[in-house]
């Protein structure tokens, strides 16, 4: 499995104080939250499950693409490129916005 052994040392990093599993998903290093996937680190880009009514501004971000998985678009799911993501602020905005979705999710 290909994945970007740095983006993954990233987030390990800013989700170590929480309860995560790492899981081998979609051809990349998945990332559970509290048994919710929330992010993935693949090669040369990351994937945050956001919510999906933050989609349509935050897409427009560059190097963000929304993923596609057999011709289906998944709102709430985007695509950031790695070299999108060296700044720190940057990098932070997409954890954040992953992980603020992920508690909605197990407050349902």
């Amino acid at each position: 499995m290909a994945f970007s052994e740095e983006l993954a040392r990233r987030i390990r990093k800013a989700v170590e104080h929480l309860p995560v599993e790492e899981k081998k998903m979609f051809g990349s290093l998945a990332f559970l939250v509290n048994g919710k996937m929330c992010l993935t680190a693949g090669p040369e880009r990351i994937m945050c499950r956001i919510d999906p009514k933050l989609h349509e501004q935050e897409v427009k971000r560059d190097g963000c693409s929304t993923v596609i998985m057999r011709g289906r678009d998944y709102k709430g799911y985007i695509h950031i490129k790695e070299e999108n993501l060296k700044n720190k602020t940057d990098f932070n905005h997409w954890i954040k916005l992953a992980l603020e979705f992920n508690k909605q999710l197990i407050s349902k």
